[in-house]
């Protein structure tokens, strides 16, 4: 039997574990457990890090069962990698073990004013003051003014910080600690993608940097050590894969960077999930962007391999569109069911929807941004807003496209993507008709657990995975052709333009003054 090795991908709105065949890159199996958000107050989003332990717990035993009525000997499993979402944000006790708050999640707003009074405090109220040092601009998305925001408001973890009790960390450093032991000596680690993403990072010197936590006012002593993302971190203490060592972390658009096999400059790739991430790597030399994009890093695949670079555009919210129109609006009743509506409308009829739920991301870095539907007609129904909401992720994608264009000065032949949304042929196609190039999906599309595991396999100590160009796999692929005229994307983008003009300065932390509102 070939060399197994196993990824945990815990994501925004599910966990889930896969098992791949470290030779031909075959899934052989997976199971997935959906996680709960809480939305405690307007613009708050978090989840329960219990909740995530007990559902890595619940997928890793779910594919062990699998795996044995497949007659496949989980002994052969020989390294697990953990990807996650980034930037959440965790403070828990390291001599209970216990979480000192529920997880902030990345999409979290709680933290404008804070970023306000940042940015208006920094020499020329510039948001990318810290970029030179982080590759970020100051705002809610990153990890560090989440754990300012811990720091000040929740007593548990001012004790914790006073006693020297608290650890921090972003979902894989919880995930990693938990499964090396936790309080009985587990592994408090994270690895440079993940961490690149707090704004505690200097991307240059690859470690914590003194003066961004000076800046932010966090101890150094709560941080994770800084690892690469392909090497032995410590080993499973408890569960069915007891003793296997955990090998490979990467941050989930990281993971799908490498999944995708994108190993050389100029490679990009497009993951559709809750939000959408396009990365382009950069080789190794950071690239500073001049069109709204973050400068992070992308991976690095060994102690005493060099860091690689990526330029990415971040975009809050794609798939979780759907999930709103389900939850909130009831206007379907699951996921794939948008398609079908979608298709029935054929065209949006006018009608533009940009789902700035959690302000803008890249390019333009609002967070006072806030979600509109215009152009709404008499004509107007379910299916035209369907269609506008896909189409949304399509007009975001090409914003962010059209500035990795600009930053490199070398605009891209074809998109590659993958993740959940790109099952949805109607999306794909739609996307491929509004950047006017082809869109190229993995008929396979776990790119991000497949890259993880990619990382784990080829960790020193554990060598089941050969990462040279002439041992990759062969991929196979569907390609989306564009089948409209580009004037007519063109003038369906300068629409979707304008509508996102209209979206923007609508939140603002000023004192309200309309004594009539009723909720004064």
């Amino acid at each position: 039997m070939d060399p197994l090795v196993a990824a945990i991908d815990q994501g925004t709105s599910s966990t889930r574990f896969l098992v791949f065949n470290a030779k031909t890159a075959e899934l052989m199996s997976q199971h997935q457990v959906e996680i709960k958000q809480s939305f405690p107050k307007e613009g708050w989003v978090e989840e329960d890090p219990k909740e995530i332990m007990r559902s890595v717990y619940e997928c890793m035993e779910r594919t062990c069962e699998k795996l044995s009525l497949l007659n496949i000997d989980i002994c052969n499993i020989k390294a697990v990698g953990v990807t996650n979402q980034r930037e959440t944000t965790l403070v828990w006790d390291k001599e209970t073990g216990e979480p000192l708050y529920n997880a902030i999640v990345w999409l979290d707003l709680r933290t404008q004013s804070t970023v306000e009074s940042l940015i208006n405090k920094s020499p020329g109220k510039n948001k990318n003051h810290l970029k030179h040092k982080t590759g970020l601009p100051i705002s809610t998305y990153f990890s560090a003014v989440k754990l300012r925001w811990l720091l000040d408001n929740v007593e548990k973890v001012q004790q914790a910080v006073r006693s020297q009790r608290a650890m921090f960390g972003t979902v894989d450093s919880w995930i990693i600690w938990c499964l090396t032991g936790g309080n009985s000596g587990g592994v408090h680690c994270t690895d440079v993608s993940n961490a690149s993403r707090t704004m505690l990072f200097n991307i240059h010197s690859m470690d914590w940097d003194p003066e961004l936590c000076r800046y932010f006012d966090v101890p150094m002593e709560i941080l994770p050590t800084v690892r690469s993302s392909s090497e032995i971190y410590g080993w499973m203490k408890s569960g069915s894969l007891a003793g296997v060592p955990i090998s490979g972390c990467l941050g989930d658009q990281s993971a799908a960077l490498v999944g995708q096999m994108c190993f050389n400059e100029g490679q990009a790739k497009n993951t559709y999930g809750t939000g959408c991430f396009m990365l382009r790597t950069t080789g190794t030399k950071p690239l500073t962007s001049h069109h709204g994009l973050l400068t992070t890093v992308a991976y690095k695949l060994g102690k005493d391999e060099p860091a690689c670079y990526a330029l990415e555009g971040s975009v809050a919210i794609a798939g979780a569109v759907v999930r709103w129109l389900k939850d909130n609006l009831g206007i379907v009743q699951s996921s794939s069911e948008i398609e079908k509506l979608a298709a029935a409308a054929g065209t949006s009829y006018g009608c533009y929807f940009v789902p700035a739920f959690s302000g803008l991301y890249a390019p333009y870095w609002e967070p006072s941004a806030r979600g509109i539907i215009c152009g709404l007609t008499q004509f107007t129904n379910r299916n035209h807003l369907a269609f506008a909401a896909l189409e949304a992720v399509c007009f975001q994608t090409k914003e962010i496209l059209d500035a990795m264009n600009q930053d490199s000065g070398v605009p891209l032949t074809q998109l590659q993507v993958d993740g959940g949304m790109t099952s949805n042929r109607l999306l794909m196609q739609l996307q491929a008709d509004i950047l006017c190039i082809p869109v190229v999906r993995p008929t396979m599309s776990e790119t991000t657990a497949l890259g993880v595991a990619m990382a784990a396999g080829a960790a020193e100590g554990v060598g089941v995975w050969n990462l040279s160009p002439s041992h990759l796999p062969n991929v196979t692929t569907e390609k989306y052709e564009p089948q409209i005229n580009p004037d007519e994307s063109e003038f369906r983008f300068s629409r979707w333009k304008k509508a996102v003009q209209r979206s923007m300065n609508w939140e603002t932390n000023e004192p309200c003054c309309n004594t009539n509102d009723p909720q004064l």
